[in-house]
């Protein structure tokens, strides 16, 4: 309810939607694009989608025309530049795209869902093909054309491949592989868990977590990597993540129910406790750290991502 309060009479969802229906209304919201898809990945992990005679249906019936618009992705496909998310922007909304292939409300806006996620893909897979140093090689970073890679930006890109190959749409196999080993060269032994970029950056509960998800997304379930990883998270409390904590919850609730038994279990109940005890009267959460840019529309789609994955609704959540 609260996500549905925040939509602008153009169709973005994002924080200060529906106070003012005038002037302001015609400025592109910052971060529009990628938060807008946040919000209808959210939506959609509570088993809402666009063909519901409801307000939610009604919502996210005009957020996927707002994303879809002309001009919100280049001749290129790519959805970050519009909005300044860049990378990670645009495999948040190449992700949500590839959720909702054929949940469109009608023909129409089926297609322009599948053409959107095809040039997205395509994107995605160009850019994992810039010449990197070997460390980097298989990952992406902030722009398409980056020589780099870190682990963050990477997991978005990963997910959204895999997202779209569940939905039939063409992935190359050797995209998923060199993902696969940049992934993996990520890993610290010593530490048992992912750090943010290959030897060195941070090491953290997100990082983590990140590292645990991305690895089981592309089909590593019981790579020792996951298996240390996982033990890793199962003794920390996400609370210990100050700077990111939405985000770092996302993926271990996320990462920790693809492990099953006693890793899902803990990680349910440690996510519901520490979400529910932070939620407004107002139905929304506040961002905080290195998130509080993201406003609360931000943090309220991350949680009902992290609170919403035993219903199974995404594609992407089932194993």
């Amino acid at each position: 309810a609260y996500l549905i309060s925040q939509q602008w009479a153009s169709g973005a969802i994002t924080e200060g939607g529906r106070r003012d229906r005038g002037d302001h209304d015609r400025r592109p919201p910052e971060k529009g694009i990628a938060m807008t898809s946040l919000s209808i990945m959210g939506l959609a992990a509570m088993g809402h989608a666009p063909t519901d005679p409801t307000d939610e249906g009604r919502a996210m019936r005009s957020a996927l025309d707002f994303v879809l618009r002309p001009g919100h992705r280049d001749s290129n496909g790519y959805f970050g530049r519009a909005d300044g998310s860049r990378m990670y922007g645009h495999g948040i909304t190449t992700l949500m795209l590839a959720e909702m292939v054929g949940m469109g409300a009608d023909e129409d806006q089926d297609r322009r869902i599948h053409e959107a996620c095809e040039d997205g893909i395509r994107l995605i897979v160009r850019a994992a093909k810039q010449r990197k140093h070997r460390d980097h090689h298989g990952g992406w970073r902030y722009e398409p054309d980056s020589r780099d890679s870190d682990l963050s930006v990477t997991v978005w890109q990963v997910m959204a491949l895999r997202a779209a190959k569940n939905a039939g749409i063409e992935v190359p196999k050797e995209a998923i592989d060199n993902a696969v080993g940049y992934i993996r060269r990520c890993y610290d032994p010593r530490l048992k868990g992912f750090r943010y970029e290959v030897g060195g950056g941070h090491f953290l509960f997100s990082t983590v977590a990140e590292g645990l998800l991305s690895m089981q997304v592309c089909g590593q379930y019981d790579a020792k990597e996951v298996l240390t990883a996982a033990d890793y998270l199962l003794e920390k409390d996400p609370e210990d993540e100050h700077q990111w904590f939405y985000y770092g919850l996302y993926y271990y609730a996320q990462g920790m129910a693809q492990r099953g038994g006693e890793h899902a279990s803990t990680a349910k109940q440690t996510t519901s406790r520490v979400l529910l005890e932070r939620q407004e009267g107002n139905g929304a959460w506040r961002a905080g750290g290195g998130e509080g840019e993201g406003g609360r529309v931000y943090a309220t789609a991350m949680a009902l991502l992290s609170l919403s994955i035993h219903h199974n609704y995404l594609p992407i959540y089932q194993r």
